[in-house]
């Protein structure tokens, strides 16, 4: 393993494409030579709150998330320390007592919406990536996901994205854009950028170290 990992932030709206854009990444370079952690598996645990005020909670917003827990990871993995990942279940807004091992690679690939709005978490970062994505079509997107993989009702993921997944996107997501060294229109769709992106990850892995 490289003694000075590399840490890849890749940010985005909700359904803009980051987990594609992810995927390409971990199938190109390669999973074995990535630790992976996705900013949702962060989300706070309410266990102790009834259904109402859980479903009131603004999932969307940076304190909806122990970013202070997955700063602490990176900096672990960077320092070539294992950590353990924590297991959201999105079905009922709880954090799992179980963990999933993750060993330091040579890459760490950080991806969710909000990763670039803490500026400790940022500070991590040696590439900062944005997916760009047409608003419709993030929207069209969740709401997909969310029915099919989350539970959700269509009423309910409409609900939500008016009342916080649209203003927190406006709030915190878009701003933080230019945070970003490289931004990418369209997503997993987007072949050139892909390819540009793999290529300096390749070359930079293969650096000679000091």
């Amino acid at each position: 393993m490289s003694p000075t990992p590399i840490v890849l932030g890749l940010a985005g709206g909700s359904g803009s494409g980051k987990t594609t854009v992810a995927n390409v990444i971990l199938q190109r370079v390669g999973p074995g030579r990535i630790a992976y952690l996705p900013h949702d598996a962060y989300y706070r645990s309410f266990t102790d709150l009834p259904p109402a005020p859980r479903d009131a909670i603004n999932w969307d917003h940076p304190n909806a998330l122990e970013t202070e827990l997955m700063t602490a990871h990176v900096r672990a993995l960077k320092a070539g320390q294992p950590i353990d990942l924590p297991v959201y279940d999105f079905t009922t807004y709880t954090r799992t007592a179980a963990t999933v091992p993750v060993l330091p690679r040579p890459l760490i690939l950080v991806e969710g919406i909000l990763i670039f709005t803490d500026p400790a978490l940022r500070a991590l970062f040696d590439m900062k990536i944005f997916v760009d994505t047409d608003a419709d079509l993030r929207f069209i997107r969740r709401l997909q996901r969310d029915i099919a993989e989350r539970g959700r009702t269509a009423e309910s993921v409409i609900q939500q994205y008016l009342a916080t997944v649209r203003p927190m996107h406006l709030e915190f997501v878009e701003p933080s854009k230019r945070y970003a060294d490289i931004i990418v229109p369209e997503g997993g769709r987007n072949d050139v950028a892909l390819e540009m992106i793999v290529a300096r990850l390749a070359a930079l892995l293969e650096r000679p170290q000091p």
